[in-house]
């Protein structure tokens, strides 16, 4: 079936200078298709492009080579039979990776046949042939070649916490309810505390948020101008050197920017993050003062119920002093009428004793 495209991609092709080895040649004013080819008959695999009807990259991949990620967009490789090395600048950092992936799966696949074709040589024990064209090309055309991409996903997280648990009650009613008063108001001091704090964090975040926000829309104008002024200078082929070498400073603060950029992406889902607990924290103190209204109004039952046994007590005081004193009358008067019985005993005595 001859060759067949079994993955495409778009992205700038540039090769290295052969004079200086160290420059980078653009050799598409734009951004084409860049394939791989699989030839079932001979079972290789090729990197094709083409900038209109000329081919700018024509790579054999082989076991020895090596792809290299020079940068977030940019990776490079080397192709010792065409005495050069490749670079490609992709949109995005996942189609690099794409690339990068595919170049390795493809190179392992050249491998894997190329050890079976050594295995049945020597099985054969009789020396093949090497056709004297092992490297011929067959024909290519830009409708050939076509390009595939892949969707990405992003994994989610979910925050989670353990309820307090409630103290236990005591014995004594009115100790245990002071006890709980006091624990609860130093929690809602403590609580207080806290959500002052978290209140003016978030503040800060806020502010800090509308800040970024303004840093990113600023620094995505700065990135679409640069992209439109590394356009521009792609378009003046008379002045190449200069324009190669402002657009690879270019190039770099694109690069800082995108960081930057993520960096502050990071920040602000942080950010996010932080705010969430806060308002978890917020659903807690709501909570808790809820529970201590309920323990307040237990309090205030507590402490009724304890004047009513005070004025009881001091009743039942009230009722033993009288009954005291009662008693003390009595006493009194069972001492006189002693005293009484004991003189009406003497005069009987007497009587007695003079009849």
């Amino acid at each position: 079936m001859g060759e067949q495209p079994i993955f495409s991609t778009r992205a700038h092709v540039f090769q290295i200078d052969p004079n200086t080895k160290k420059n980078w040649v653009p050799t598409s004013k734009h951004a084409v298709t860049v394939s791989y080819f699989y030839d079932s008959t001979r079972n290789v695999y090729r990197i094709i492009s083409l900038d209109g009807s000329k081919a700018i990259i024509n790579s054999t991949i082989s076991p020895n080579m090596t792809f290299t990620k020079t940068s977030q967009k940019f990776g490079q490789w080397a192709d010792s039979r065409a005495n050069t090395v490749y670079g490609l600048g992709f949109s995005s950092e996942h189609h690099l990776s794409k690339f990068a992936e595919k170049f390795q799966e493809f190179k392992e696949a050249a491998r894997l046949a190329k050890e079976k074709s050594q295995e049945k040589m020597e099985l054969t024990s009789t020396p093949s042939q090497e056709s004297a064209g092992g490297d011929i090309q067959s024909p290519l055309t830009p409708e050939s070649i076509n390009g595939t991409d892949d969707e990405r996903t992003t994994p989610e997280m979910t925050p989670n916490f353990e309820p307090r648990a409630e103290p236990t009650q005591n014995a004594l009613p009115f100790t245990h309810s002071s006890a709980i008063n006091k624990h609860w108001e130093a929690e809602l001091a403590t609580l207080k505390g806290n959500n002052a704090k978290l209140t003016a964090a978030l503040l800060e975040s806020t502010a800090n948020v509308k800040q970024w926000k303004q840093q990113l829309a600023a620094y995505q104008e700065e990135a679409e101008r640069l992209h439109k002024r590394v356009s521009e200078l792609e378009c003046l082929s008379n002045q190449a050197n200069a324009v190669q070498s402002h657009k690879t400073e270019l190039n770099q603060k694109i690069q800082e920017l995108e960081t930057t950029l993520k960096k502050k992406e990071e920040e602000i889902e942080r950010l996010k993050e932080e705010v969430e607990h806060a308002k978890e924290l917020q659903d807690q103190k709501d909570s808790l003062s809820q529970k201590l209204q309920e323990v307040e109004m237990h309090n205030k039952d507590m402490e009724g119920q304890l004047s009513d046994l005070e004025q009881r007590l001091e009743k039942s005081q009230n009722e033993q002093d009288a009954f005291r004193n009662n008693l003390k009358t009595l006493l009194e008067i069972l001492d006189g009428k002693i005293f009484e019985l004991t003189e009406l005993r003497d005069n009987l005595a007497k009587l007695l004793e003079c009849s």
